[in-house]
């Protein structure tokens, strides 16, 4: 339908106007947040390397996880401190890194471990494991505090979370 001078008047056209730039408003708006990465929920916690253990390994297969990907410090070890992280990323991201920052029961100083991953597309669940000799506290030990920064390959961050004690000043 082509709209002419004679067959709209003022007040029409302004109205269809301003239709057109709330249609194309709504239309671009989506894709100009995108690129944002969110990490949704962590839940950090103690898991025994019997836990990890999936039916393909008692017939001789390969570790499997199902859809969560498991990140950790000593691959060789598999109880630890994890983080569970779920992410979600409206595209995929082909190589990012996870630094987790901890402040452990046995040092008041924050020791930094950076682990490379691919991410996915969508919402996808990471297991982080400090495993080995980079927790020494067994199950009974619980960070004291704890960052989880999520970068891209030109190392910006793509999203960040911490615990509520990562932010409080230590006590002199």
């Amino acid at each position: 339908m082509i709209f002419s001078r004679a067959a709209t008047t003022e007040p029409q056209a302004r109205a269809m106007l301003r239709l057109a730039r709330l249609s194309l408003l709504l239309l671009v708006t989506p894709f100009a947040f995108a690129t944002e990465v969110e990490l949704l929920r962590i839940w950090p916690g103690w898991r025994d390397a019997a836990t990890w253990d999936s039916i393909p390994e008692y017939f001789g297969g390969p570790e499997t996880h199902g859809s969560q990907i498991v990140l950790r410090t000593q691959q060789a070890t598999r109880d630890g401190f994890y983080f569970l992280v779920r992410t979600a990323a409206p595209t995929a991201r082909p190589a990012v890194r996870f630094e987790l920052e901890i402040v452990r029961p046995d040092s008041p100083e924050p020791k930094r471990h950076t682990l490379s991953a691919r991410l996915p597309a969508g919402e996808t669940v990471f297991q982080i494991g400090l495993t080995g000799t980079d927790w020494p506290g067994g199950k009974r030990a619980q960070p004291v505090a704890w960052r989880i920064i999520l970068r891209g390959p030109d190392n910006s961050v793509l999203a960040e979370h911490k615990s509520f004690l990562w932010e409080q000043p230590a006590r002199k």
